[in-house]
């Protein structure tokens, strides 16, 4: 009579009751990713609303994730689609053609700060990210690189609107530049009227007034929903991925 071995039967036993595998040195939650992907998915819907930092059970999802390829091609379609859309706008001779970009994880990745951070699993500490941005090393995102220079070449007018404050201006710009940024209409930061506003509000407002100007603004790409949502919005708004803070 053939012998048969046991352990599959266990194991399966140990998953079906338990949602786990034991392993040598501790339990695995078989579930993990499966959650965790679909906090992430709530968390780009809007539908978590506010939240302060990642669940501890996710962290190494979202690190696996920033760091891998998805997030990089989850990157690239958003650009796709905003090229796609970008073509269809009909440039007028006037200058007035507008694509708003927020700054920080939409063109320039401050992944090398977060990845001693926890990768949005700490609190938010700001001193200690001011210090970073004062270093103005922060990569650009490729794709929005490439979608940057596509949207210069068709016409539009680039506005940089950035939550980041006035004094951090030339570090900002020299950043920007040092990613390969170059020749935007404006570069909009938090002027001492605008501190304590919501992103937003402050963000609404700023494209208010370049609408009373008289700019179009056909397209706009942020990380946040707080970049895109408000008033004066943008005919097309494009939303990056970033599971790893949320601004309000």
């Amino acid at each position: 009579m053939p012998r048969v071995s046991l352990l599959p039967i266990l194991l399966f036993y140990l998953i079906y009751t338990t949602g786990e595998v034991v392993s040598d040195h501790r339990k695995i939650r078989i579930d993990d990713d499966v959650y965790c992907e679909s906090w992430r998915f709530s968390v780009e819907t809007n539908d978590a609303g506010y939240w302060s930092t990642i669940p501890a059970r996710c962290v190494q999802f979202v690190q696996d994730y920033m760091t891998g390829d998805q997030y990089r091609y989850d990157s690239e379609v958003v650009a796709e689609n905003s090229v796609r859309f970008a073509k269809t706008v009909e440039i007028s001779d006037s200058g007035s053609d507008g694509w708003v970009f927020d700054i920080d994880e939409t063109l320039l990745s401050n992944l090398p700060y977060y990845q001693f951070h926890g990768f949005g699993s700490e609190t938010f500490d700001e001193e200690s990210f001011d210090s970073w941005v004062d270093l103005a090393e922060a990569p650009a995102l490729p794709a929005s690189l490439s979608l940057y220079k596509e949207l210069k070449q068709l016409g539009f007018k680039i506005f940089l609107l950035t939550g980041r404050s006035e004094y951090q201006r030339n570090v900002t710009e020299k950043n920007l530049l040092y990613a390969g940024f170059t020749d935007w209409e404006r570069l909009i930061l938090r002027g001492p009227s605008d501190q304590g506003k919501t992103a937003i509000i402050y963000k609404s407002e700023k494209r208010s007034d370049l609408q009373h100007e008289g700019y179009r603004i056909h397209g706009s790409s942020g990380d946040q929903w707080s970049d895109l949502l408000g008033f004066a919005v943008a005919r097309r708004s494009f939303k990056l991925p970033n599971p790893m803070y949320y601004i309000s």
